[in-house]
């Protein structure tokens, strides 16, 4: 196993494009660390840098200790598995996850071995003579993953290896990737630009944003306090409510709503601002069905509504615009998609996640139970986050 540091990383294409700009981040030893961010945030080309497939601009690249950035990739002892798995048709399950360790004429009786220990992990000691055409897409994946294992690498590289699979099979696969690592307990760098996959896997998860780095933390910590604008934006599904706000007289006002602030919050540092106020869907409850709760509510019309089994979406618009910031349309995209308005454009859409047992149903009203305790603060010319204490942001500015 291996710590992996990049110090002040950057790497620029051709004259100007700058695809990573000075990232230094420091992943411990066994850990799992997920990078995330929209298409074109650098993630895949800092994986590239880390495996020795692209030279850095800028900055220094540390494995184990070992600064590598100028060796090639034979040389720095990390395994990379990938999208598309990458495994040899003609050859049999075996000869696929034994290929590397034949190039490095490992003798037989050890290759045979380590071949066997790994497909016992991966369950496939059943499938090793079947060739890849033989196999699922599931199976596939753990076969690349059975070739990166069985060199036992001091780090593993991972490449959105889920990408290609079907919604239910990711789900098992997230799972068992999971309890390999635990397992196994190797470092790992997992891409992907799936923020509920980052959430789920990474013990740690490292945010990027057109090729900086906006926060590194634990997911609860990322979801409970997200550093800026585009962090809160990006990170939870449903995303994040968005809308501008005022705070004075006691109260937070917000189209047309007027929330009372408890009297052990402490808003005086941002009194009197204008600020962009964020509240999660999962922060918004049917005050019906838990009539015992004491907390302000507010009565909207509901639009649209989800019933997903144990919990029902409930769309509503509110009389305020959307947020449209460089921040929030950034985290909108989607491989290059844009922002696509689900109601009214000119109004803001808002998700409320209440419990199933709610009697709400479209164009019907609903009286939502919200907690101004669970607010979020943004100061909207910079997007950084506000403390309820005090104005100073927690996050460097991402746009300096």
């Amino acid at each position: 196993m291996a710590g992996i540091v990049l110090d002040g990383v950057t790497k620029v294409f051709g004259a100007d494009v700058v695809a990573v700009d000075d990232v230094s981040l420091e992943i411990g030893d066994g850990e799992f660390m997920v990078l995330v961010g929209p298409s074109g945030c650098g993630k895949s080309t800092i994986l590239r840098i880390l495996a020795g497939l692209e030279e850095v601009t800028a900055g220094e690249v540390f494995i184990d200790d070992r600064q590598v950035t100028d060796l090639p990739p034979k040389a720095r002892d990390i395994a990379m598995v990938f999208q598309n798995y990458a495994l040899y048709p003609h050859m049999t399950v075996e000869q696929n996850i034994g290929f590397g360790l034949k190039l490095r004429k490992t003798p037989a009786d050890e290759r045979g071995r380590r071949v066997e220990d790994v497909a016992r992990i991966l369950g496939l000691d059943g499938l090793l003579q079947r060739k890849p055409a033989e196999l699922s897409g599931g199976q596939r994946q753990r076969v690349a993953m059975g070739r990166a294992m069985v060199r036992e690498p001091v780090a593993f590289l991972m490449d959105e290896p889920l990408s290609n699979l079907d919604a239910k099979l990711r789900v098992q696969m997230r799972g068992q990737f999971a309890k390999l690592h635990e397992r196994l307990r190797t470092t790992t760098v997992y891409v992907t630009h799936d923020q509920v996959e980052a959430m789920t896997l990474g013990e740690r998860v490292a945010v990027l944003r057109d090729g900086m780095l906006q926060q590194v933390d634990t997911p609860q910590r990322l979801y409970q306090h997200p550093a800026n604008l585009f962090v809160a934006a990006f990170i939870g599904s449903p995303p994040m409510n968005l809308v501008g706000a005022t705070i004075g007289g006691g109260a937070v006002r917000f189209a047309g709503f007027e929330i009372p602030i408890p009297g052990d919050l402490d808003l005086t540092g941002i009194e009197g601002r204008d600020v962009i106020l964020g509240i999660r869907p999962a922060d918004l409850e049917d005050a019906a069905v838990w009539s015992g709760s004491s907390l302000p509510t507010i009565t909207v019309m509901a639009d649209v509504t989800e019933d997903l089994g144990s919990e029902v979406n409930v769309l509503f618009a509110v009389d305020a615009p959307p947020v449209r910031t460089d921040e929030t349309l950034a985290a909108s995209e989607q491989e290059g998609e844009g922002e696509i308005p689900l109601i009214a454009e000119e109004r803001a859409v808002f998700c409320a996640r209440v419990d199933p047992r709610t009697s709400c149903g479209p164009g019907t009203p609903i009286r939502l139970s919200i907690d101004p305790r669970r607010f979020h603060f943004f100061d909207p010319p910079t997007g950084l986050a506000l403390s309820p204490a005090s104005v100073s942001a927690t996050a460097v500015d991402s746009r300096s």
